[in-house]
């Protein structure tokens, strides 16, 4: 489990005991560190509900840390859990929500004072970071509050008594229901649910969390409602839902490995029918079993979930990746001890003055777009596909001071290839020929400084003005367009290189305190940090986007810092000896750095 860095005045200082009391006018502070007192019981080795009020017994700290993840589970209970742990005499303070209203507060915990009153109560002071809103369908909408933190008061539940088995009460609670991100991580499950894109060709994720407290038998059909409720609202304009009006009628069943839903959805379209069928075998995880899908009423053929997965793949990935760096201006593969090292797809003449690069394998041709050097310390995009190798490259008509290391939309199909790179603080579409084109986007900055597009082609991630968005791609008409951007929340500061590592998790370079490799998940909730001792500013970052149908290396990526290559497991810098094809300089001159590694898939 992930656990908080301390902020603020805290400094180093953990204090608390369990059980210890608290004198009159003491101040004690505490970060978010530390799991639940006590483990309600797990589904899946998932813990499935939050402690009780009385788990902590009269430890004020663990009291606090177990409020804050008492509203986890389903929605309809959320106000009952929180209100447990209330004082009766102020449970009307907290104004309770019903239905698809109930929302819940996720926050990152900075900071906790706890001030010692003559009234024997205890003023509690937290400081958040607002992640975003947990609605009741699974999905993590922006934060709409932006309070900075909250006070209220605990007290003894014993009465005239010092029974530490009564438990302690918060008076005076919060008017929202506040949950932490580590009771997201503890009690939730977190879903991909899979919309079609919005040009048909492929599947995109969709990120949604389920209660570990919901019944087995029931996860099915939560599923199925959240595909009939549509989308997340930020990847909206890069998918399509269900046909309007679709509806379930009762509820999913499912019992011995065999599931039916029973929908009532316009049309007798059978190709729609199919797919819909797809999208379900996907979305239900890893789930076995037979699925049968009836349309009012009306049965479709029964399907091995298993075997609806295994001929209809989520990605074209046929081929695990291999590693490429850039030395001395040309692309050279890199050596690693376990791994399977390429060859370079560029033939000889083409393989100069090259800056960085992004390869993509598509449709038996290669995709190459490189960033390469100009006059005036200038730079061009250069871009050549084909066969492996490529023999011919067409550049950009304008030269430009500098330009993002370039990415591919990856495709299924033969249709021409595109990409996103950043040139000059703004962001553009290149097509084949190195045709540039600026993309709009609607962020409260205009300076864009990088750009990485998921697997799926359909999503990217942005850092403007040093914050990190992900925003949906729209592909109709063969252009590209960017859906508005969400902004994300994270504890790291001064953003500078972003990737993919999943399908729902992005790798981040930031600061926090000192230049730090995160990984965020792509709606901002939880982060792990990856590397917190970079020791410079990460320049270049490039990821191996794990996924559901070719799973391994699982979290490589490869960074650059203060002109200095990296790689993970094992953290080591890349050394001219692992870079192949090359002439070892001669004695006593000192060698150059590998620098801009990428993979190739």
């Amino acid at each position: 489990m992930r656990r908080q860095v301390l902020v603020g005045a805290l400094g180093a200082a953990l204090l608390l005991g369990g059980g210890c009391g608290i004198p009159a006018s003491s101040d004690v502070r505490v970060d978010g560190k530390g799991g639940a007192a006590t483990e309600a019981g797990s589904v899946g080795g998932r813990s499935s509900e939050p402690p009780t009020r009385t788990a902590s017994g009269s430890d004020i700290d663990a009291f606090v840390r177990n409020f804050l993840d008492a509203a986890a589970g389903e929605p309809e209970r959320a106000y009952e859990r929180v209100k447990l742990f209330v004082a009766p005499e102020h449970q009307t303070k907290l104004q309770e929500k019903k239905g698809s209203e109930v929302a819940l507060n996720v926050v990152r915990l900075r900071e906790a004072v706890f001030t010692g009153n003559s009234d024997s109560t205890t003023t509690v002071k937290i400081k958040v970071q607002q992640l975003g809103l947990l609605r009741a369908n699974g999905t993590l909408a922006p934060p709409v509050a932006t309070e900075t933190g909250y006070e209220f008061r605990v007290r003894s539940a014993a009465f005239g008594g010092d029974d530490e088995r009564a438990g302690l009460y918060v008076l005076d609670p919060p008017n929202v229901l506040l949950l932490s991100d580590n009771a997201l991580q503890r009690y939730y499950q977190g879903e991909s649910i899979y919309f079609w894109s919005s040009d048909g060709s492929r599947l995109v994720p969709d990120q949604r969390y389920l209660s570990a407290a919901v019944p087995d038998e029931r996860r099915v059909n939560e599923v199925v409602k959240w595909l009939v409720g549509g989308p997340s609202d930020w990847l909206r304009p890069g998918v399509v839902g269900l046909p309007d009006r679709t509806e379930l009628i009762n509820n999913a069943t499912g019992a011995n490995g065999r599931w039916e839903v029973n929908l009532d959805m316009s049309g007798d379209d059978q190709t729609q029918i199919d797919r819909l069928i797809t999208q379900l075998a996907w979305s239900l995880g890893d789930r076995q079993g037979e699925l049968e899908l009836k349309v009012r009423n009306n049965s479709q053929p029964v399907q091995d979930l298993e075997e609806l997965r295994r001929s209809d793949p989520l990605y074209p990935v046929d081929a695990g990746p291999q590693r490429f760096g850039v030395y001395e201006g040309a692309i050279r593969p890199l050596d690693f001890a376990g791994e399977p090292s390429g060859v370079v797809p560029l033939v000889a003449e083409v393989n100069r003055t090259i800056v960085s690069a992004g390869l993509a394998r598509a449709d038996d041709k290669i995709l190459a777009a490189m960033v390469v050097t100009g006059g005036r310390s200038r730079q061009r995009l250069a871009v050549g596909t084909g066969p492996d190798p490529v023999s011919g490259l067409s550049r950009s008509g304008s030269d430009y001071a500098s330009i993002s290391r370039p990415v591919w939309l990856r495709t299924v199909d033969s249709r021409p290839g595109r990409g996103l790179v950043v040139a000059e603080g703004r962001l553009y579409r290149f097509d084949e020929a190195a045709g540039m084109h600026q993309v709009p986007l609607n962020l409260p900055t205009a300076e864009v400084t990088a750009v990485a597009a998921s697997l799926d082609g359909q999503r990217v991630a942005l850092i403007a003005g040093g914050r990190l968005y992900v925003a949906a791609v729209n592909l109709d008409g063969g252009g590209v367009s960017i859906g508005p951007p969400r902004a994300l929340v994270t504890s790291l500061t001064g953003l500078s290189a972003v990737d993919w590592s999943g399908e729902n998790r992005l790798v981040v370079a930031g600061s926090a305190g000192q230049p730090a490799i995160y990984e965020i998940s792509v709606d901002g909730a939880l982060e792990t940090p990856l590397k917190t001792d970079v020791g410079a500013r990460v320049t270049h970052l490039t990821a191996y986007p794990t996924n559901r149908t070719v799973p391994l290396p699982s979290g490589a990526y490869m960074y650059e810092a203060n002109g200095v290559a990296y790689r993970n497991s094992p953290f080591e810098r890349i050394e001219v000896e692992q870079v192949r094809d090359i002439t070892p300089p001669p004695t006593r001159v000192r060698p150059s750095n590998p620098s801009a590694p990428f993979f190739l898939y």
